[in-house]
């Protein structure tokens, strides 16, 4: 399949155009504030927030988890093992980074989910609780779920996908130069490697956080930002995810957008994530919840069986 995969645009109109249409008559749902009681857990859903929570327990228990650490390479075992069929994926000319992948069958252009794993170096002692742990726990849970669902005949591939190497390997983002060479280390062998089977990614970054408020990113994929809002109507929790624009960011989700995928990260850039303040405390079950089954029902509904 070509490197550059001319069609994935015209996939990805095809995985959406139905429900598309059959939203149409929906309306619009716009969020209330950030400072709002905290979405409630929908006692319905397939997204068990009570797991996820414990894994983002354990992954804390790790310390601080810079990319290469002998503490994250650890904790990349029993993140593997938690993943229906984990695997690594090495990360060329960084021999101690590595991508854990699990996959759900289906055809192609398949769907990405991920988040990243690894943590800041600086400041000393940060945990990461939401920035890095509550985005992977999420994506392993939600893996683990559709991998137990019956899927329709014909339904598109699932690719979760937890990226090492997202933080630079030294000092803060926001530090750098070119971030996007600095950092984004698992996210760019990704897309140099697989680009061209992607038809559409979702990325889960500051997603836990108290007094949650997701709007869409500046530079997400407004179509497939339809697909999260829907999903989060559907799920119960639309004030979560407002119709207003928020500032454009260097992500994880950036490649695949510089390669022609279409792409939406999910970051409460209103939550301190680069501060010793990031810990467990500063999170919630309910917004973990909010988010995990907003993206399963998202996910159901882009890999849907398309004509």
């Amino acid at each position: 399949m070509p490197r550059t995969f001319h069609t994935v645009p015209l996939a990805l109109a095809a995985l959406l155009v139905a429900l598309l249409l059959a939203l149409a008559s929906c309306g619009e749902d716009d969020a209330g504030s950030a400072s709002a009681a905290p979405p409630q857990a929908n006692p319905r859903g397939s997204f068990d927030e009570r797991r996820a929570w414990r894994l983002i327990e354990l992954q804390l228990g790790y310390g601080q988890r810079p990319a290469g650490s002998p503490q994250l390479r650890r904790l990349a075992v029993k993140l593997r093992e938690r993943m229906p069929n984990g695997r690594f994926e090495r990360i060329p000319d960084e021999p101690k980074l590595r991508n854990i992948v699990s996959v759900v069958p289906g055809k192609l252009p398949a769907l990405v989910v991920g988040a990243h794993y690894d943590t800041l170096r600086e400041p000393k002692g940060f945990q990461g609780a939401n920035n890095g742990a509550a985005g992977s726990a999420a994506v392993v849970e939600l893996a683990r779920e559709l991998a137990k669902e019956d899927r329709p005949a014909g339904s598109h591939q699932v690719r979760f996908v937890l990226f090492d190497g997202e933080e630079p390997a030294k000092g803060l983002p926001e530090e750098q130069t070119d971030f996007y060479s600095s950092g984004l280390r698992g996210s760019r062998a990704y897309v140099d490697r697989h680009g061209g089977q992607v038809g559409a990614m979702i990325l889960l970054d500051y997603i836990a956080g108290k007094n949650l408020s997701l709007p869409r990113e500046g530079s997400s994929t407004p179509e497939l930002w339809d697909e999260i809002r829907a999903g989060a109507r559907r799920a119960g929790v639309a004030r979560v995810f407002p119709s207003r624009i928020g500032p454009t960011i260097t992500d994880d989700h950036t490649p695949f957008l510089r390669a022609g995928i279409p792409a939406v990260d999910l970051i409460d850039w209103s939550y301190p994530g680069h501060e010793l303040s990031d810990t467990l405390d500063a999170l919630s079950k309910d917004s973990l919840d909010a988010t995990g089954e907003t993206v399963h029902e998202a996910i159901e509904a882009v890999a849907a069986p398309s004509g």
